[in-house]
């Protein structure tokens, strides 16, 4: 490929990955939506209906590992129409499901189908476009989830309202596996095997990394608040203004849609701020998950339902999220050149299993006995500790990337390598 344009048919890659990783997200929130139906016809708890969203985010943070490592070694392109067909089939299943444990079944068949496709599509798109555009084009495909939430949210919400939940966790299943079968007409590239794995060097490297350590706990605690957000909160504006299920659901997305916002902002402010002083990349974060445990408490804990506690949910979920892209940055900057996608692969395990997988259950173990609406209150507190790791990993971050640059300063950064498949042309 040439080194200073996309290949001919990037954007037709860019567009199809684009939509299944809106899909990809949309199938994991639809369910959220149908919680009420749920809830009255199943009588499930709270801790029940968190744990059909944490069943699922704990599978993707198990099978993501050794499933990359599967795709590292076959054909992307037909790794990805496979996986999009597996977490489409399982969606549908969802919808046919006779009890609660068929249900959970489906869920963890939808979790192993999506376990490996944000390493696969990052893969594929690096190898389609330049160097010099794989920032840009790498953070539009991982910004596409935040939108799949929103339109999970709404859809399902609108469709279980009308034609009941089984419907509503269904309703992707055709354009995901549409989606998945054109994916096959794109052209493929080879894969380049690393010579060993490096995800074990990689783990230690970023635990013994002080910077590292503390803006992966930093994201970690930040995803619990925001897992939470996004899992229950239609359902306290069901019950808070007395919404139905649609009109909860499309509330909910206006306010989540605030976190793509959040994402984008963050991480410019970041890294303009970060010319002056490489720290501010952990210090801006640490500042806005200030914001959203004081956002957000306020919101759940002291404000009364009305305009207010709206204003303060919606600047919650934008500076809920605005620590991925600078987290991110850290992770692969404070490690040697050739682990930076072990490195990548490592953050997205811990966010899933600490984070996404816990902030669900938790927040619905604890409204079983404190009430919703306070447990929303009380778990938006982590972001102070998450504002205490964010800046404690700020303190060495300089130093830890000056020393991870001087251990490569021979290797060119952004030029092909064959011992990276994930930097090399195809």
């Amino acid at each position: 490929m040439d080194d200073d344009a996309p290949a001919p048919h990037a954007g037709r890659t860019l567009a199809l990955l684009l939509a299944l990783m809106v899909v990809d997200l949309a199938d994991r929130q639809v369910l959220v939506a149908a919680f009420p139906q749920l809830r009255a016809e199943w009588g499930l708890t709270d801790t029940e209906l968190g744990a059909l969203v944490s069943v699922l985010t704990l599978t993707v943070a198990l099978a993501a590992m050794p499933v990359a490592a599967w795709v590292d070694r076959r054909s992307r392109v037909r790794a990805i129409a496979l996986m999009g067909t597996v977490w489409s089939v399982a969606a549908a299943a969802s919808g046919w499901a006779q009890g609660y444990g068929q249900l959970l079944a489906a869920r963890v068949g939808v979790g192993a189908g999506q376990a490996g496709y944000g390493p696969a599509g990052a893969a594929l798109l690096a190898t389609a476009f330049p160097a010099r555009h794989r920032a840009t084009v790498l953070g539009a495909f991982y910004a596409a989830g935040p939108l799949g939430v929103v339109l999970g949210t709404a859809l399902g919400g609108v469709v279980a309202a009308t034609w009941g939940w089984r419907w509503a966790v269904g309703v992707l299943a055709v354009p995901g596996l549409l989606l998945a079968l054109a994916v096959l007409r794109l052209p493929d590239h080879p894969t380049v095997r690393p010579e060993r794995s490096r995800t074990r060097p990689a783990a230690v490297a970023l635990l013994r990394t002080p910077s590292a350590a503390g803006a992966i706990a930093g994201a970690v605690l930040l995803l619990v608040v925001a897992s939470a957000l996004y899992t229950w909160l239609p359902s306290h504006l069901g019950v808070a203004y007395g919404l139905g299920g649609a009109a909860a659901g499309a509330l909910a997305a206006g306010v989540l849609l605030a976190g793509v916002a959040g994402t984008v902002a963050g991480a410019l402010v970041a890294d303009r701020l970060a010319r002056r002083d490489p720290r501010y990349r952990l210090l801006v974060p640490a500042v806005t998950a200030t914001a959203t445990a004081l956002l957000l408490g306020l919101g759940f804990g002291v404000a009364p339902p009305g305009v207010l506690q709206l204003a303060l949910l919606l600047a919650g979920a934008a500076t809920t999220t605005a620590a991925v892209g600078p987290v991110a940055a850290v992770v692969v900057d404070v490690v040697h050149i050739g682990q930076r996608a072990s490195a990548a692969a490592v953050l997205v395990v811990a966010q899933n299993l600490l984070g996404l997988t816990i902030g669900p259950v938790l927040t619905g173990a604890l409204a079983d006995r404190i009430g919703l609406t306070t447990a929303l209150a009380a778990v938006s507190l982590l972001g102070l500790v998450a504002a205490a790791s964010l800046w404690s990993g700020a303190r060495s971050y300089p130093r830890d990337r000056a020393a991870a640059a001087a251990a490569a300063e021979t290797v060119p950064d952004d030029g092909p390598r064959p011992a990276d498949p994930v930097l090399r042309d195809g």
